[in-house]
């Protein structure tokens, strides 16, 4: 697979939602968010948004302006790239590769540390879809083009992920040349799955874990024997050049952001499935896990000089 940046059609769809919790959002076009502010960066997937969550709502109680911007992966890495963004909790590796290896080897972006480990990212069939058609590969896809009406399901447009999944289409890789990319939402997406899996019916689709999908259709990850795809095996935390000189107090906090894979399939779950806001499930997980807190914040201080943890477990009721 060749390596290249996504182009500006990927950017025209990406889509911005503000969102901000203690303070409203800097927007993209300031250079600076300003002394003790922290400007996130993600994409609508729950568990990113609930960790960014709770990321604001720790640095509000030590004193920061924090907020979120909702974007396209190509336009978060440029927003980090240029400085117009601070910090971003999602950067799945390697999948995400093509878009931010240039901003990295750069400098001007930096990877402070792991979010996550153990993931899996890749096009995906339902168990049922092995059993009834033998289908564990990609390159088994085309052999039941018709079965699957030659369709692959994917997520929001520009999404790395969706991207290689065209380039393979372009290449005709696994003789996927006159297959479709269907791309819509993570929401649409799971719908339409929800939907083929309660009749039984083939269906390929970009899937990932941790998430509630991998064990509700007992999902198949398809095996990738020509290395089409570049999987994904983390997620890191990166922040814009030069944040940790001018904020090291910050960046400790975002290096030492962590979760397992039980964690954020809990924080999918809670939000997709059960409808809960993120601001309370990150409130609530806050309050529950003090520890995960202390652990997060050892070494950080509030704005004022304060021991983070003590601050923020305080004001939380924690």
């Amino acid at each position: 697979m060749s390596r290249r940046l996504l182009g500006v059609g990927a950017v025209a769809a990406a889509v911005l939602v503000s969102g901000c919790s203690g303070a409203a959002p800097t927007g993209f076009g300031d250079s600076s968010g300003g002394e003790h502010s922290a400007r996130f960066v993600q994409q609508p997937w729950a568990d990113l948004v609930v960790e960014t969550e709770i990321a604001m709502q720790v640095l509000t109680e030590l004193g920061y302006s924090a907020s979120t911007q909702e974007v396209a992966v190509p336009l978060g890495a440029e927003a980090l790239a240029t400085g117009n963004a601070d910090a971003y909790l999602g950067n799945w590796w390697p999948s995400q590769q093509d878009v931010f290896t240039e901003h990295i080897e750069t400098g001007a972006v930096e990877v402070v540390g792991t979010v996550l480990e153990g993931t899996q990212y890749s096009p995906a069939v339902p168990g049922y879809v092995v059993e009834e058609l033998g289908v564990r590969s990609l390159a088994d896809l085309d052999r039941h083009a018709d079965a699957f009406g030659r369709k692959i399901y994917g997520i929001e447009p520009g999404a790395p992920g969706n991207e290689t999944i065209n380039e393979a289409i372009a290449q005709d890789a696994y003789g996927l040349g006159d297959w479709e990319l269907v791309a819509s939402s993570t929401e649409a997406m799971l719908a339409e799955v929800s939907r083929r899996a309660a009749a039984g019916e083939p269906i390929a689709f970009l899937g990932w874990s941790p998430h509630w999908m991998a064990t509700e259709y007992d999902l198949h990850f398809l095996d990738d024997p020509q290395s089409v795809w570049p999987g994904a095996g983390e997620v890191r935390s990166l922040t814009r050049a030069g944040l940790a000189e001018g904020d090291p107090n910050l960046v400790r906090f975002i290096s030492q952001i962590s979760v397992d894979t039980e964690t954020a399939s809990e924080f999918i779950r809670a939000v997709d499935k059960d409808g809960k806001p993120a601001e309370q499930v990150a409130r609530d997980w806050i309050q529950a896990h003090p520890d995960r807190i202390e652990a997060w914040l050892e070494g950080v201080t509030s704005v004022s000089g304060e021991p983070a943890a003590e601050v923020v477990l305080a004001g939380t009721g924690g």
